[in-house]
């Protein structure tokens, strides 16, 4: 077989892989969209693949309305806010602290976070509950914030591959300077891990965005809502409007692909960045 057939089928395959997988991530949201802009009615008498003849986008303006979908979103930005800017400089410092210097337990800190990824998050909420409610925090956004701002070992690995690239002789300047610890810290360090810190909070923001689990549990009064529980609203105890629940899903969905858009050349960055070594 000649070179020109080997590039002819590697493209077929290459392309074709690309199709089948854009196909597989469309698909869904294409069935979505048209079933969001299908009355009640129209909704339980037609298939989910028939295209609607009367596009109804008065379900979007109910979805909102009905969902609350308006206070959903300010508790959720709220919430993303306080955990994201939290997480991001507790785990620029953790990771500065274990990359820069050496200390007798800078092993078993590391362990300490790898053995938590092994425990079922499912096996610790009694005890969990029972420290939110002591501290006075139930039913409140900042029981979230509190769960949220833990630093898990991706996040540590992330900024620590980020950190073991730039140059010690950065910081060994800086101290001739008279700089502090924290002064190269705040200076050199945090602004040298931006494609890290944007890798984080997309990974972090997807998490909290749809988690309904937490928000469920720790903040169940109803004016407190999140985006992932504003879709509850829509069930009752015999049947589902799950043409409003598609409208109010593809308008919780519309931030979330704003924000990869607009940080996804940090997170290419960010992922290249720390899994080579120089």
């Amino acid at each position: 077989m000649n070179d020109k057939w080997k590039n002819a089928i590697w493209a077929i395959l290459k392309y074709g892989s690309l199709i089948i997988g854009s196909l597989i991530v469309v698909f869904p949201m294409w069935i979505a969209l048209i079933n969001s802009l299908k009355s009640n009615q129209a909704f339980n008498n037609t298939g989910i693949l028939q295209v609607p003849k009367h596009l109804d986008w008065s379900n979007y303006i109910t979805a909102w309305n009905a969902g609350g979908l308006g206070s959903a979103f300010l508790n959720t930005a709220f919430i993303i806010i306080l955990s994201v800017a939290g997480n991001i400089i507790l785990g620029t410092m953790v990771a500065y602290v274990l990359g820069r210097f050496q200390f007798r337990l800078k092993k078993i800190i590391m362990a300490g976070y790898l053995v938590v990824m092994f425990i079922p998050t499912i096996t610790t909420q009694v005890a969990i509950f029972g420290v939110i409610h002591t501290l006075g925090l139930f039913d409140t956004p900042y029981a979230l914030v509190l769960l949220y701002l833990g630093t898990d070992v991706v996040q540590i690995y992330i900024y620590m591959q980020f950190i073991n690239r730039i140059p010690v002789s950065l910081d060994e300047s800086a101290m001739l300077d008279g700089a502090s610890y924290f002064r190269i810290y705040r200076s050199i360090i945090f602004p040298l891990m931006l494609p890290a810190s944007a890798t984080v909070t997309i990974l972090k923001v997807i998490a909290i965005y749809g988690d309904l689990y937490s928000p469920y549990l720790y903040m169940p009064s109803t004016n407190l809502g999140v985006v992932s529980t504003a879709l509850l609203r829509f069930e009752g105890p015999f049947s589902a409007q799950w043409n409003l629940i598609l409208a109010a899903s593809i308008i919780i969905a519309i931030p979330m692909v704003l924000l990869y858009l607009f940080l996804q050349r940090f997170i290419f960055a960010g992922i290249v960045n720390g899994s080579v070594k120089e």
